[in-house]
């Protein structure tokens, strides 16, 4: 795997600081079906840009996380644009991301990636959950003929048998997405935006206690009063003290094995959604690594 230098590389590290890598930053901006909004394919190397002011010490662990962890970031390479070709690839790089008992962090690009993402973790776990924050469902079979569609994405998550999943912040939902719902309810928890008052962390805690995770957030996760940068923001949504409660959850009780965040659209001048993504994948690393 070619590396970039760890100036250039997620949170802008000084090259003069070594560190044996625990964690692989993948930058895959795949941007082939967004249906509103576009902008996607810019959102890693945005990110990566963004995550060099974020202050590497962390008050609430009391370190720099950094040091304890060792992020290396993928160079980026060309994508294919033939969709099953770029999945295959995400594929591949997780395997081998896999194999050396690296924990890989991939920073899309559109949300239609995570199924191609997850594919060896489906193969190493008999049992896998997909935590999933996001504004929409993602439970179409197909959307606009595309089958391998970002508002499909869940749905091919869920095509592997030993694939369960946990949404947050769920507030935009197809007619047509509500019989598999029901039918696939032992599969599927889904933690409504509209209840958000009432949820009951303490049954999230027991579905996934000792379980292994992946963890995706689609960026429209947020309320789109402090993520507008996104193709189909939505109101009603997650702020963050909330979100980063539900992670921390996530790293106590269960091993999280992987994750991705996706459909951050940069929007020029407005770096202040840029960071707000930096900050959130270098707080899910934190948590990983260091809340237990």
């Amino acid at each position: 795997m070619k590396y970039l230098s760890n100036k250039n590389g997620f949170l802008g590290i000084d090259n003069k600081f070594n560190f044996k890598e625990k964690v692989v930053i993948v930058p895959f901006g795949l941007e082939k079906t967004v249906s509103y909004g576009g902008g996607t394919k810019n959102g890693p190397k945005e990110i990566i840009k963004a995550s060099h002011q974020v202050e590497l010490y962390d008050e609430e662990l009391n370190c720099e996380p950094y040091k304890k962890i060792g992020i290396k970031t993928l160079k980026p390479f060309k994508i294919n644009k033939d969709m099953k070709k770029a999945l295959k690839k995400i594929s591949n790089i997780n395997k081998d991301i896999l194999n050396k008992k690296l924990f890989s962090l991939t920073l899309g690009g559109e949300h239609s990636i995570t199924p191609g993402c997850i594919v060896p973790f489906v193969k190493k776990y008999k049992k896998l959950y997909i935590l999933h924050f996001d504004a929409h469902a993602d439970l179409r079979e197909s959307y606009n003929g595309e089958k391998f569609s970002h508002a499909s994405a869940m749905k091919r998550c869920l095509d592997y048998k030993n694939v369960s999943l946990i949404s947050f912040g769920i507030r935009n939902i197809s007619k047509s997405e509500i019989p598999f719902l029901k039918k696939n309810r032992s599969r599927i928890n889904i933690f409504w935006a509209k209840d958000k008052i009432k949820w009951n962390l303490n049954k999230f805690k027991k579905i996934i206690k000792n379980k292994n995770v992946y963890l995706t957030f689609d960026v429209d996760g947020f309320d789109s009063s402090i993520m507008p940068a996104t193709g189909t923001p939505e109101p009603g949504g997650l702020f963050w003290e909330e979100t980063l409660n539900i992670i921390k959850i996530a790293a106590k009780n269960s091993n999280i094995v992987g994750a991705d965040i996706n459909e951050l659209a940069p929007i020029k001048g407005f770096n202040s959604y840029n960071f707000l993504v930096a900050k959130l994948a270098y707080k899910i690393l934190a948590y990983k690594f260091l809340s237990k």
